[in-house]
């Protein structure tokens, strides 16, 4: 079983790629759908290792 930290990174990765792909992977329109900063989305995107290839 996955620790509540692992969990949480799952499901934080696939909102992000849910926004993104709802919004053509323009980052800036995924972040206001998010409730986030561009900043922010880039910053995840980047850490979670998100590529358009992915949706």
């Amino acid at each position: 079983m996955n620790s509540l930290k692992e969990q949480i990174r799952e499901i934080e990765k696939e909102e992000i790629i849910r926004a993104l792909k709802e919004c053509d992977w323009v980052m800036a329109r995924a972040a206001r759908k998010l409730g986030i900063t561009e900043r922010m989305i880039g910053y995840k995107v980047k850490k979670y290792g998100i590529r358009k290839e992915e949706g």
